[in-house]
């Protein structure tokens, strides 16, 4: 049995890493809600572009075309770019990502995996080092992103792909996250970046008529402007949803450390009280025993 100074030290090292967690769970509290203030600011603006993408489209038909939305005739090599976080302690958020990546690159696309067909962007550094340990084809020209996730280093990374997709460098490109949903839940996506989805809306939907807007130059050149602007806008949501559920996870597994830590300090505390009480009990005995000693005598 442990000692009570033992006992003691130890109630002592629990009690300080309740106060750490209980301090991370709160600092994650607010990061959340900040997170999640950016990602509802977004949606107006998304939510727009998309309808004014959906009306111009409308108006084509399939009278258009974009090197974004065409599919490449043969899938020869893939991106896959996934988005974890530059620090710890936040559940299965990373894990739940790099298990996800993996199970892409190893089973869906194995046969281009083994002919180094395969690249993995990692976005924040739990999974660069992750990747990087496991020899995975890595592109290591994004870090530390979350800091402050800002729409310019989303635009850079949207671009690489966007630029690698266009040259032909890459056939697909996949998008790895996840997505926050509420604080104990978070969802792990796996979408298809590139080619770009874009579902042509018939003339018979009343909610995305031409007469809606004027075109100004031409249909064509605005859809030409508006398909990139919706990825890298596409691209940042999907960091900010990220980093919010990011937050959540943290807060969630501080939330549980910390609960951890009280039944610990409370056994703890039981087997310091129940070693002294016997220690006390002992001496008592001794005392009376050699009490009942000298009155033998």
């Amino acid at each position: 049995m442990a000692s009570l100074k033992e006992v003691k030290e130890r109630i002592t090292s629990v009690n300080s890493t309740q106060q750490i967690t209980k301090a991370m769970k709160m600092v994650s509290a607010a990061k959340m809600r900040r997170a999640q203030d950016r990602v509802i600011g977004m949606r107006p603006y998304a939510n727009k572009l998309e309808a004014i993408l959906d009306n111009v489209t409308a108006a084509l038909g399939n009278d258009f075309s974009s090197p974004f939305v065409e599919a490449h005739d043969e899938v020869k090599s893939v991106l896959v770019i996934a988005v974890t976080s530059d620090r710890g302690l936040a559940g299965a958020f990373n894990s739940n990502i790099t298990k996800e990546t993996t199970r892409l690159v190893k089973e869906e696309y194995s046969s281009l995996d083994k002919a180094g067909r395969v690249e993995v962007l990692a976005i924040g550094s739990k999974g660069q080092d992750y990747f990087k340990r496991r020899d995975f084809e890595l592109n290591s020209d994004f870090v530390n992103f979350f800091h402050d996730v800002t729409f310019e280093e989303a635009r850079k990374s949207a671009e690489y792909a966007m630029d690698g997709y266009i040259s032909g460098k890459f056939d697909k490109v996949i998008m790895v996250y996840n997505e926050f949903k509420n604080v104990a839940t978070q969802i792990v996506r796996s979408k298809q970046f590139l080619p770009f989805s874009l579902d042509v809306v018939t003339d018979s939907d009343d909610s995305n008529q031409e007469a809606d807007y004027i075109f100004e130059p031409d249909k064509e050149e605005i859809l030409s402007e508006l398909i990139p602007k919706t990825l890298k806008i596409n691209f940042y949501t999907h960091l900010l949803d990220s980093n919010a559920a990011e937050h959540g996870a943290r807060m969630t597994a501080m939330d549980k450390a910390t609960e951890n830590a009280g039944e610990l300090l409370n056994a703890l505390k039981l087997d310091y009280n129940r070693s002294r009480q016997a220690a006390i009990t002992n001496e008592i005995l001794e005392i009376v025993g050699g009490a009942e000693a000298l009155a033998g005598k």
